[in-house]
């Protein structure tokens, strides 16, 4: 990577220039990312942006999350039998409950192991 320089007074600036970041495909894991990153881990951040990788790996960090919350979900519906079909019509805030506690969990786990590392 060449780096261009401006000279400011007694100072070499380099000319860096980002281009138009589309962040097309990106989910709210992928926005919460950007989010952790821009505030906690700045190195990280600025290096993505300066090697043009910053929408790749959020890109790669929203497919990733999706793709775990499904896996999660899919086993929490599978291991307790609350959550059938039969159950929903017959207690429906039971049923209702008991997915956003499940929702709650997984997106808790998510947060943890792949947005705030």
């Amino acid at each position: 990577m060449k780096l261009n320089y401006t000279k400011v007074g007694d100072y070499l600036l380099p000319n860096l220039t980002i281009k138009n970041q589309n962040y097309g495909g990106i989910n709210k894991y992928g926005y919460l990312r950007l989010n952790y990153l821009k505030e906690h881990k700045k190195a990280l951040y600025t290096s993505l942006l300066m090697q043009d990788k910053l929408t790749n790996h959020l890109v790669s960090v929203s497919n990733e999350c999706e793709k775990r919350f499904n896996i999660l979900m899919q086993n929490y519906r599978k291991s307790d039998e609350k959550l059938s079909e039969k159950s929903k019509e017959n207690n429906q805030l039971e049923w209702i409950k008991m997915m956003n506690n499940y929702r709650n969990c997984a997106e808790e786990i998510i947060l943890k192991e792949l947005i705030y590392v």
